[in-house]
This record gives structure tokens, C-alpha cells and sequence, in this order.
């Protein structure tokens, strides 16, 4: 569990666009399909130099054209769109009791989605079953292994001794203290992005989440454990160490139990005689009128206040998203009952403007969601 020497990856895993490519790429995938003309308006670019890039990018099979938008004046211009099928990529996301492996398409959608039957606490019987989750996935699909371009991975816990190592939860002692980076790319034969699911989670809505109408917001984790990820003008932001957004830290020992991690829930759960052992079943399953819950609340919501308070004394977010794997309705019950920092009183009479606290809007396990497009955001977006 200690093994921590470094080896060099042997795959490249730098941009495969040039950043002005790379602005086309990502204009398109928010707003496309989009009218030819339209995208020189969204740049500081010449129409030339985008004519210029846009024809290249078809060339080299990034974006393909499509039928005009109907109901303009005038000789009406092609729209253009992501080849969605041409660009694939890999993520997996990787929680104390669950493995999920999906694959995404260039447009950043998920088309395949695979959770294992078991917890993941045996590394390699874990990474070998994954291993073939992915083969099986690209032969229902039939799609060839060649077009992925990279693998993200994403789990709990923090980054430990400078890289990208992981300190993570005690069910996931297997995964800790080594460097998993070489492991993934020998397994996968694909470059390996690594990230916690906090900040995956993150990315995955400022691509197919919240991001867009929302471009700075801080992304809480509600997990086994319970942390943050960061997105500010669009960028996550992860700070010297690697670990921006671990909020757990501004709490102390004596208030561990009362954090909004699953794992004190479910514990207050089993002490009243309901029988949910997994994070997974509490998401499945949950019912707000069990006995606890309330309980719960009362004991974290606190927590929960004074760390939403810091977040937007410190940082100023557009907004606050609640997510994870926390159920939706406890998270809606979560925001409900936060008394934020404009409802005191102010001198005048007069609050700052200041975050809205919402649910995640990616559909499905968002660390895997994330995992899937960071390698399309590190390659391709900006």
C-alpha cells in the first residue's frame, strides 16, 4: 500500500488541437448545431481565420456539416456539429461500494454505462472486470477500441506526496498510497487522466450540467465522504496541492460525525432498525419519513450552513450545487432548510447578491459523467 515511485506514462496525453481549434470545438459543442457564419460572432477571431479553422476541422473528421437552419433570410448558411460518433472517450468512477464504467461520445454524451455487480475493494479484480466491461460495451455499440482517446478516472478521497495519489476511505484502502496512473494505462492501453469524484463531478456539470447558464460554482460531493469541486469562469480550479474543494477540512475532529458525509447517515439509519448498508441502496431506496433522517438533519444542517457561508464569503459563486450521490429529495430538503447569509440583517437594509443553492442537473453518477469527458475537455475543449 505504500508503494509510491513515480513512472514516466509512456502515452502522450497533450492537447490534440491547436487552442484556436480547440475555441471552435468547444463553441460548437454548446451551441451546435450552429449556423457557419454564426461562430466567427462568438469569437475574437477574423472570419477568415474561422472559415480557415472550421475547414480543417472538417477535414480531419471533428465536425461535419449540416442542413441549413430553416426560416432565415437570404441565402441561408450550412450548420456545422460535432462528430459525435468519431471521438470517443472512457471514465470511471469508483465510490466505496460502487464501479461504474461508461463511454462517451464527442458531444459529451454517455452511450454506455456499465455499474459492477460487487464493492470495488479489490483492486485488480476490480480493474480486470472493468477491463472487460469496456470490451463489452464497445462490441454492443460496435464501435472500434481505436477511436478512444483517453481514459478519466475518478475517485474518492485526497491527493497525497505531490501527484496524483491517492489518500481515500478505509473501504478503499486497495486504491491508496500508490501510483494508479501506470496501472490504468497498462490495463487500458489509453493515456489516463486522474481526478477525485468532487472535482470530476464538477466538470461533468460545467459541461452537461449547470454549466450551461452557470460559469463559477462550487460542486458539493455528498458521498460516503463528503467534499467539493471547484469551477470558476468556466475552468475547474484545483488549486497548488490538488486538493481545492476539500471542505471536510473546516470542520474539526470533534464535528466529524455531524459533516454532511452518507456514511454518519447511514449509520443513524442502522441504529434505528433500517436495514440500508450501502450509499447506493440510500440513493435507491430513500425514503424522507424513515426514523434518523430528521435527526440527521438537525445535527448537520449547521454544518451545512456554516460551510455555505464560507463558500460565498470566500469564493462568490454564481451558484451551489448540490450532488453527488446524495438522493434528490434530501438535497432539495438540504437547500430548503439553509438559512443563507442574505437573510441577516445587513446595514440598510440592503444584502449582497449571492449564490443559488441548486440540485445537480447531469443525469447519472456524476463522477463517472466527468471522468468520461475529461479527457474530451483535456484534448479537444477548452
Amino acid at each position: 500500500m505504500t508503494q509510491l515511485s513515480r513512472q514516466t506514462s509512456r502515452f502522450d496525453r497533450q492537447p490534440l488541437a491547436s487552442e484556436n481549434e480547440r475555441l471552435i470545438l468547444d463553441i460548437v459543442r454548446r451551441l451546435g448545431p450552429i449556423a457557419r457564419a454564426a461562430v466567427t460572432g462568438h469569437t475574437n477571431l477574423t472570419q477568415q481565420s474561422v472559415h480557415r479553422l472550421v475547414e480543417g476541422l472538417i477535414e480531419r473528421g471533428l465536425l461535419r456539416l449540416g442542413a441549413p437552419l430553416k426560416g432565415t433570410r437570404g441565402q441561408p448558411s450550412p450548420t456545422i456539429e460535432l462528430a459525435a460518433e468519431e471521438v470517443l472517450s472512457l471514465g470511471i468512477s469508483i465510490n466505496t461500494d460502487t464501479a461504474i464504467i461508461c463511454l462517451a461520445d464527442f458531444r459529451g454524451e454517455i452511450i454506455a454505462q456499465t455499474k459492477l455487480g460487487f464493492a470495488p475493494q479489490d483492486r485488480t479484480a476490480t480493474l480486470e472486470a472493468l477491463v472487460a466491461a469496456r470490451d463489452d460495451m464497445l462490441k454492443a455499440q460496435d464501435l472500434p477500441g481505436e477511436r478512444l482517446l483517453g481514459l478519466g478516472f475518478s475517485m474518492s478521497g485526497v491527493f497525497v506526496h505531490g501527484e496524483r495519489i491517492f489518500n481515500a476511505p478505509e473501504p478503499l484502502v486497495d486504491w491508496s498510497l500508490i501510483d494508479l496512473r501506470p496501472i490504468l494505462e497498462d490495463m487500458f492501453q489509453l493515456p489516463a487522466w486522474l481526478e477525485n469524484n468532487a472535482t470530476t463531478g464538477a466538470i461533468g456539470e460545467s459541461l452537461v450540467g449547470v454549466g450551461r447558464w452557470c460559469d463559477t460554482f462550487v460542486y458539493l460531493s455528498f458521498n460516503y465522504g463528503f467534499g467539493g469541486g471547484l469551477i470558476l469562469n468556466g475552468q475547474p480550479f484545483h488549486g497548488f496541492h490538488g486538493n481545492a474543494g476539500e471542505i471536510s477540512g473546516i470542520y474539526d475532529p470533534s464535528e466529524a460525525d455531524r459533516r454532511p458525509a452518507l456514511q454518519y447517515l447511514l449509520q443513524v439509519l442502522q441504529e434505528r432498525g433500517i436495514d440500508i448498508h450501502s450509499v447506493e441502496t440510500l440513493y435507491e431506496q430513500f425514503d424522507p419519513a424513515w426514523p434518523g433522517v430528521e435527526d440527521w438533519l438537525q445535527a448537520t444542517m449547521p454544518q451545512v450552513e456554516r460551510m455555505v457561508a464560507t463558500l460565498i464569503a470566500v469564493i462568490d459563486p454564481q451558484a451551489i450545487v448540490f450532488g453527488g450521490q446524495i438522493p434528490p429529495i434530501l438535497g432539495q430538503a438540504m437547500i430548503d432548510r439553509c438559512a443563507l447569509p442574505s437573510q441577516r440583517q445587513h446595514r440598510y437594509g440592503v444584502a449582497p447578491k449571492e449564490a443559488r443553492l441548486v440540485l445537480a442537473e447531469a443525469k447519472g453518477d456524476a463522477g463517472a459523467i466527468g471522468a468520461a469527458l475529461l479527457p474530451l475537455k483535456m484534448r479537444y475543449f477548452v
